[in-house]
């Protein structure tokens, strides 16, 4: 809950800093902190057809990569190519504020009715087709957005969910079409009371359907993990794993200097590679930064300019990068502070004894706790840390190491 707040405060902040901007500059090319389309879109054309085979073939898809990488921009993009398509539907359910068994049910069946109906209409008479015994009501919003609720109680509900787990399937074989399920931040049913159960539920159910695939992908890339690759997990082995990879510099480069140019701007190679290799190539702050180094240029970029940006951008987050610090142990800091000096071997007594880690099990528990709170990255035994900026905000203003 702790790693949510923060999270939200930071979009919050992040946000408020680009209404301000925007207030001004009508026009700025860069995007970032929302779903990104079109010519926003950078690059992953591997990605997008591999992304439409797994959906043309009815795959089950799992993408996995650290926050904001790019995840649901990619699945938005592939569904956009979709569009027209009568014979595939791309059903999208975000599961960010589901927190029980009962809102999941509720989220799903409006997901499957909404990318299912055409109109009003079609939606009133889905729901009474396929779900009649759990007595649905259909309500039409203020703002025409059309919702549902079942009659029931949800002790009833719950010992019987079949109709709604099946109700993409059900449709999908009367309509004679095929539909694709994308759970955002699907991690979240961890969450759940009686996860696993509630887990075991979900695979027994989504593994019979024949014209309904699912793809999986959220911002816990550890959790996602767990969740399909841990022999003990319900959905083990459910689908086929896509580790999701930092786009090339080169791609970044040619974006930037486009956008430059779009708006009669100048930027050169290694001043555009300077940007995107000051936030190690990580999606978001790419267009963050690019768009910050874009509103101080008036004709021509520079690269002090570039780098004043850069630490400007750290000091406008550091008050998150306080508050994340805060919540860490003087040990898991100890840690931090070891990896940012290069240390190899966290294990070895010398280590251990200079950073005050305490004993190597210990080691292990402060290399766990860090993964689970999103400040590091384990791939492969090789720890990194998610956010760029964090990093060099504790290197240099919080430990002041190599000033």
């Amino acid at each position: 809950m702790a790693t949510y707040l923060l999270v939200r405060r930071k979009i919050l902040i992040t946000f408020a800093k680009i209404s301000v901007m925007h207030e001004e500059f009508t026009n700025v090319p860069f995007t970032f902190g929302t779903i990104i389309l079109k010519t926003d879109f950078v690059n992953r054309q591997k990605e997008i057809k591999l992304l439409r085979q797994c959906f043309l073939s009815g795959t089950n898809v799992i993408l996995i990569s650290p926050r904001r990488w790019g995840k649901s921009s990619l699945v938005e993009k592939v569904a956009e190519s979709f569009e027209n398509n009568k014979t595939l539907k791309i059903c999208k359910l975000d599961l960010f504020n589901v927190r029980t068994e009962e809102e999941f049910y509720i989220s799903f069946t409006n997901a499957v009715l909404k990318a299912t109906s055409s109109r009003w209409d079609d939606f009133v008479t889905n729901a009474k087709q396929f779900l009649s015994q759990l007595l649905p009501q259909v309500s039409l919003a203020s703002n025409d957005e059309t919702t549902l609720q079942f009659g029931i109680s949800w002790k009833e509900l719950q010992k019987n969910p079949d109709d709604i787990l099946n109700l993409a399937e059900n449709i999908a074989q009367k309509k004679g079409i095929k539909i694709v399920v994308c759970f955002d931040e699907f991690q979240n049913i961890a969450s759940f009371s009686d996860s696993l159960s509630f887990q075991k539920k979900l695979r027994a159910h989504f593994q019979r359907h024949q014209n309904v695939s699912y793809c999986f992908y959220g911002s816990k890339r550890h959790m996602l993990i767990e969740v399909f690759t841990d022999t003990s997990m319900p959905f083990y082995k459910f689908g086929d794993i896509i580790f999701l990879e930092k786009i090339n510099t080169k791609e970044w480069v040619n974006f930037i200097k486009q956008r430059f140019e779009e708006t009669n701007k100048q930027i050169t190679d290694s001043q555009a590679k300077k940007i995107v290799e000051l936030v190690d190539n990580h999606s978001y702050y790419v267009q963050q930064l690019a768009q910050q180094v874009w509103l101080r240029t008036t004709q021509k970029s520079n690269k002090k300019l570039i780098e004043n940006t850069h630490q400007s951008l750290i000091q406008q987050l550091s008050l998150l990068f306080i508050t994340l610090t805060e919540t860490l142990t003087n040990t898991q800091l100890g840690f931090l502070k070891a990896l940012l000096n290069g240390e190899q071997n966290l294990s070895s007594k010398e280590v251990m004894d200079t950073y005050k880690l305490g004993s190597s099990a210990n080691v292990v528990k402060l290399k766990r706790a860090l993964v689970d709170k999103d400040i590091l990255d384990d791939m492969a035994g090789i720890l990194t840390f998610q956010d760029p900026l964090y990093r060099e905000w504790l290197k240099r203003y919080y430990f002041k190491l190599n000033c």
